[in-house]
């Protein structure tokens, strides 16, 4: 567990002992513990999805006529660097024939791939060839 689930819950459950207290006090029902942590999970991981994805919206991209500005833009884990790297192995060795090629390039392994597999489009190698 990260350190801002933990300082979330922790937080959580100390608004639930604090409400608790108060609900007694006044004698309205008290907050359901469980209910507390399943909505403070449900938030942070709502958050980490969008800190994971880069806050990308993935799209479309044809691997071989993309620049590495449009890979970055486009694919999931695919920071300046891998981009530049995908760019780079293609001039050097050629156009890509099927989106597990990717796996060519330093950096990048088959769980990337998977994540990004249908918004990667190989389109025609003719076309790649003359940029």
């Amino acid at each position: 567990m990260n350190r801002i689930t933990a300082t979330l819950q922790t937080i959580a459950l100390s608004l639930l002992l604090i409400g608790g207290a108060n609900a007694s006090a006044s004698k309205t029902a008290p907050a359901n513990k469980a209910a507390v942590l399943a909505s403070a999970s449900a938030s942070t991981s709502a958050h980490h999805h969008a800190e994971r994805s880069g806050k990308k919206t993935a799209q479309k991209v044809n691997i071989n006529t993309a620049d590495a500005d449009a890979l970055h833009k486009s694919l999931v884990n695919i920071g300046p660097s891998k981009a530049a790297a995908i760019v780079a192995y293609r001039k050097q060795h050629g156009a890509f024939h099927t989106a597990d090629e990717l796996t060519q390039v330093k950096g990048i392994g088959l769980k990337t791939i998977e994540k990004n597999r249908s918004y990667i489009v190989i389109g025609s190698v003719a076309a790649a060839a003359k940029n």
